[in-house]
C-alpha cells in the first residue's frame, strides 16, 4: 500500500491540519461568544473541525483501516461543504455568520469546496486495492 502522507499526501496532511486548527478555533470562538446568533451555523462548523482533525491523523497514519475511514471523512466532508454551501444561500437566516463551511467555503477562498474531492482523489490513488496488484 503506498503511503498515505507521502509525495502529494504531505501537503494534503498539511492543509488539513491547518483546517482543522482554523476552523476549531473560529468554531469554538464563535460559539463561546454568541451560540445564540447561529447555533447550527457554528455547531457545523465545528462538525467539520473534527472531519478535518478525523482526516489529517488518517492521512498521517496510513494502513488499511486509516484509509477507510479517511475515506468516510473525505465524504461526509464533501457532502457537508455542499448541504452547508446550499443552505447558506437558501435558508439565509441559519446562516447569518460565516463558517468554514457556509458559501462553499468563500472565507476560506473555496479551499473547503475543493479538499474533499483532491482528499478522495488523493484516497483513491492510494488505495489499498490498487497497490495490492491484480491477484489481491
Amino acid at each position: 500500500m503506498r503511503e498515505l502522507s507521502s509525495g502529494w499526501g504531505r501537503v494534503l496532511v498539511a492543509v488539513y491540519a491547518v483546517f482543522a486548527v482554523a476552523s476549531t478555533g473560529r468554531s469554538l470562538v464563535q460559539l463561546g461568544l454568541d451560540a445564540g446568533r447561529a447555533p447550527l451555523a457554528y455547531s457545523l462548523s465545528l462538525l467539520a473541525a473534527v472531519v478535518y482533525l478525523v482526516a489529517t491523523t488518517c492521512l498521517l497514519l496510513g494502513g488499511r483501516r486509516a484509509w477507510l475511514v479517511a475515506v468516510a471523512a473525505c465524504t461526509v466532508e464533501a457532502l457537508g461543504v455542499l448541504t452547508v454551501g446550499t443552505l447558506s444561500y437558501v435558508a439565509t437566516d441559519l446562516f447569518p455568520d460565516r463558517t468554514v463551511w457556509s458559501h462553499f467555503g468563500q472565507g476560506y477562498g473555496f479551499l473547503p469546496l475543493v479538499l474533499p474531492f483532491a482528499g478522495l482523489a488523493w484516497l483513491r490513488h492510494t488505495s489499498p486495492r490498487r497497490s495490492a496488484g491484480p491477484d489481491a
